[in-house]
């Protein structure tokens, strides 16, 4: 916005039309460390440490077995869609359950997790804007916090009841999202490893915020995406509304996963999404169920492809040597 009202001012050698900001980005900063003391901090503080108990367990992801046992921060990307009769599905059942699409689709992140990895305690690592007060909303700074979102899948509920711990848990960690994750880390003291985050190993990004169509005058604008080879994160799903419908991504450490192993994984959650929003009284075991019977019947199909592939190899084997 600001460029889009700066730019044609220039342009026209006429003085910014923006109004001067109240506080600076060092004012909020100032306050947040004198407001962020005492009783506020504790209970901040409080509720993180009863939310992350006092072991964090590590996500074991299956590593393949061509996997080198160091790992690295090199990381790979595969993207998808899920349709708009799909999107629309997950919309309208977050309206029908009251829960935002954010809660519906890291519940649906946290059960693909748990099939994945047979791990009933769930951590995720998320962002948050932490812009929560009108007058730093413009403010032009780095205020984005990372929440670490833990729920419990213990006792094969159904995705309904997930929706419900879901809603809790994302509720309770915005009312306590001030408390800068450095400072978190800092007090709760977990055991430090260069290959993994000390919390979480696996992050979620809804991008619900849209960027408006910037038009300057004189100027073609377009946009690309930067390509990094380098991931901070084990597994990272990041998703936003199109208008295909719900476009996302897997990024992913290439020590831990392969391309085939993600394809893999593109599909159980492609699956698991239908499931749930067309019965969302599914529990656990249930989709685990789908999920195994999905792979039993893709492994069919390639079978199948691979014996009339090579039924056709032989049938042009016998062509030639009759020719001959």
């Amino acid at each position: 916005e600001e460029i889009a009202a700066l730019y044609p001012a220039f342009c026209a050698r006429k003085p910014s039309p923006l109004s001067e900001l109240s506080i600076q980005y060092g004012d909020f900063a100032v306050w947040q460390r004198q407001w962020l003391q005492g009783k506020v901090l504790q209970t901040q503080l409080d509720y993180w440490k009863r939310q992350l108990g006092s072991t964090y367990p590590q996500l074991a992801f299956p590593k393949p077995p061509s996997r080198s046992r160091v790992e690295s921060s090199q990381g790979a990307k595969q993207s998808f869609t899920l349709s708009k009769d799909l999107s629309e599905a997950i919309n309208l059942l977050s309206r029908q359950e009251g829960v935002t699409l954010f809660m519906t689709l890291l519940a649906a992140y946290q059960v693909l997790l748990h099939c994945f990895t047979g791990t009933e305690d769930i951590r995720v690592g998320s962002p948050i804007a932490n812009r929560n007060r009108v007058e730093i909303e413009k403010l032009i700074g780095f205020f984005i916090n990372t929440l670490v979102l833990r729920i419990d899948l213990s006792g094969n509920p159904s995705f309904r009841e997930l929706l419900v711990r879901s809603r809790k848990i994302t509720l309770e960690a915005y009312a306590h999202q001030d408390l800068p994750f450095e400072k978190l880390v800092e007090e709760l003291q977990p055991e430090r490893n260069l290959n993994h985050n000390p919390l979480y190993q696996a992050w979620f990004v809804l991008q619900n915020a849209p960027m408006p169509q910037l038009e300057l005058p004189g100027l073609t604008l377009s946009s690309f995406e930067i390509e990094r080879d380098t991931v901070r994160h084990d597994l990272l799903l990041a998703i936003w509304e199109s208008s295909e419908g719900l476009d996302g991504h897997f990024i992913y450490k290439t020590d831990l996963f392969d391309e085939a192993s993600i394809s893999k994984l593109i599909e159980h959650f492609r699956t698991l999404v239908y499931h749930v929003v067309t019965q969302p009284d599914t529990t656990l075991d249930e989709i685990a169920t789908k999920l195994t019977k999905s792979d039993e019947q893709q492994q069919r199909i390639q079978k199948q492809e691979l014996q009339v592939a090579e039924h056709k190899k032989l049938k042009m084997i016998k062509r030639k040597t009759i020719r001959n």
